[in-house]
């Protein structure tokens, strides 16, 4: 759907009660935003079987695929064609991502080739499907592609573990259309220190790390510290030239999770003129003991335990996270998780301390991210009333769907235009 700004077909209803502060419907109200919002996640995490060419012959297996793995049909992931329509969720960085594994030749090699197969699935979907979505490489991309009535698809490397030792890869990652890469997953890499282990590696950026954010802020990829430890994410504002993003973090004043971002941090961000992208998975907006035990067991009984699927293919974590996500209904009643509310008092946080200009959404969706009342890219629109139930105006909420990230970019994009 086409959507316009509000000077020009903004109802005489709605503009009335934006003028008396005191919206007759605020349901209603909310809705009308979000329809004119351009609305952004930076964090979707894919399987490399996403938009399958071609379907297994049994019929059965083949109704499990396109369940799993066709954007075009309401299946089982987070996000899908439907679902983001339903919800006017229309723009979602779908993430390379590659289990972290040993730092040797031989693991950098296998990373990197799974990388390549998760650029070519969301290539796949592109190309497969032109009339519904679009591939952004630029700001300007993403918004003539709103424009157009089109959904968006944009890249991002979540570690930048696949890129071994060779720096220039980052620059064919470029080519391949990521835009942002970030330093660490779970666990230290030969760029930077993770947020866990808790024993450092390198202190911070390594030697090859801080050649990585120069070479990224050249060709023009956004440098994302989520993940990070505390010193390797401080290390990497103060060397980038560029605006960095955290493309998926919480508030650690709010919960005190390793994940998430302190004061300090959420600080340097804003000096750094960048976005902390808030994460939309339960247990890093909320402490829950007795439902993080329980989810704990099922990861187990899974063989899906935090760390410890770098010997799984990418088929068998989807599998293995589609039966979590059934599994933990009954955790989710026993134990109540976080909810929109829990995570807008985060992106409150987030503004109090960095300011409006500094704050975004990262779902983390079929990575673990989904919380009540945002299960799914449907339920998008359950955020932006909650943003209006506190008092954000419109112009505020544009800001944190998509116009910071959107700046960031841009100022990404400055930096590398005039290096070149």
């Amino acid at each position: 759907m086409r959507r316009y700004p509000l000077l020009v077909l903004a109802p005489i209803s709605l503009t009335l009660a934006a003028c008396s502060g005191m919206p007759a419907d605020p349901i209603a109200y909310a809705d009308e935003i979000h329809e004119r919002c351009l609305t952004l996640d930076t964090h979707k995490d894919i399987s490399r079987q996403l938009a399958p060419e071609q379907l297994p012959s049994d019929p059965e297996t083949a109704k499990k695929y396109r369940e799993s793995y066709d954007p075009t049909v309401r299946g089982n992931q987070q996000v899908d064609f439907v679902k983001m329509r339903e919800g006017q969720y229309d723009c979602a960085f779908f993430i390379v991502y590659t289990p972290q594994q040993k730092l040797t030749p031989a693991g950098y090699h296998g990373s990197y080739t799974e990388a390549k197969n998760k650029f070519k699935a969301i290539h796949r979907m592109c190309r497969l499907y032109p009339e519904h979505i679009g591939l952004a490489t630029t700001a300007a991309d993403v918004e003539r592609l709103h424009a157009e009535g089109k959904l968006i698809a944009c890249i991002g490397i979540e570690n930048g573990y696949p890129m071994g030792l060779e720096l220039k890869r980052i620059e064919e990652f470029h080519e391949r259309g990521a835009r942002y890469m970030g330093i660490a997953h779970n666990g230290h890499t030969q760029l930077g220190d993770s947020h866990t282990p808790k024993e450092p590696m390198h202190n911070g950026l390594s030697e090859l790390g801080v050649k990585a954010v120069a070479e990224m802020n050249r060709v023009g990829i956004m440098v994302d510290v989520s993940h990070a430890s505390k010193n390797t994410m401080m290390h990497a504002v103060k060397v980038s030239r560029a605006p960095v993003i955290a493309s998926h973090s919480g508030a650690r004043a709010m919960n005190d999770h390793s994940r998430n971002l302190d004061d300090e941090q959420l600080r340097a961000i804003a000096a750094n003129n960048g976005v902390v992208q808030c994460v939309a998975l339960a247990s890093f907006l909320k402490s829950n003991p007795g439902h993080r035990e329980a989810i704990g067991a099922l990861r187990k009984e899974l063989g899906i335990e935090r760390g410890k699927t770098g010997d799984l293919t990418s088929e068998q974590l989807t599998e293995r996270f589609n039966k979590l996500r059934e599994m933990r209904k009954a955790v989710d009643a026993k134990f109540p998780p976080a909810d929109v509310s829990t995570y807008v008092d985060h992106i409150d946080h987030i503004v109090k301390v960095a300011g409006i200009d500094h704050v975004g959404i990262g779902s983390d969706f079929d990575g673990g991210g989904g919380i009540t009342g945002w299960q799914n890219a449907a339920e998008s629109r359950n955020v932006t009333r909650e943003l209006v139930k506190r008092g954000y105006s419109e112009a505020d909420i544009q800001k944190i769907w998509s116009g910071n990230l959107l700046r960031v970019w841009r100022a990404v994009e400055e930096v590398a235009a005039a290096t070149k």
